[in-house]
């Protein structure tokens, strides 16, 4: 039973273990791609959240750097990541009975550049938008911090998938 389970096991571990292109944390970097360049999130919005660029920027370094093995420099990168903040919305959702919205919503939208500079075709330059809803009995200013943290979360992991998860 033991010499049975061995001689499964062994041949799957090899074969995971010498595909360069597979890691347990779901990403599929190349074995040749050893460097990142995350460069500061720029905040274009028309409302701005003073914070909001560098949270951005902060997750973004944090995330890869506990997910993959890429060593994060500050240019020159095989994998260049810039971003853009283009967009920080407050809409109204949901009217009531009295004409009075039930719900509002924040919205970030970014922009990001990706470029991989050892595999071109892998390179994009697209928007990401998520958002978060709150009562209308909740003030904006009362609940933008958890709003703001849980749609940074949101991208940063939406930006990840799409640069290294191929998702």
């Amino acid at each position: 039973m033991i010499k049975r389970l061995l001689y499964t096991i062994i041949p799957v571990l090899l074969l995971v273990s010498s595909c360069g292109f597979y890691s347990f944390s779901g990403t599929s970097i190349a074995p040749d791609v050893k460097t990142i360049t995350i460069y500061p999130v720029e905040n274009r919005a028309l409302r701005i959240n003073p914070r909001l660029s560098n949270n951005v920027t902060e997750a973004l370094m944090d995330k890869f750097r506990k997910l993959t093995k890429l060593t994060q420099v500050p240019q020159g990168g095989d994998l260049v990541l810039e971003c853009q903040i283009i967009s920080y919305e407050t809409t109204s959702l949901g009217v009531t009975a009295d004409e009075v919205a039930s719900k509002n919503r924040l919205t970030i939208t970014m922009k990001v550049i990706f470029t991989n500079v050892k595999y071109p075709k892998e390179s994009f330059d697209r928007n990401f938008a998520a958002f978060e809803d709150y009562p209308s009995t909740v003030s904006f200013d009362a609940a933008e911090a958890n709003l703001v943290e849980q749609i940074v979360e949101k991208l940063t992991e939406d930006i990840f998938n799409s640069t290294v998860a191929n998702w």
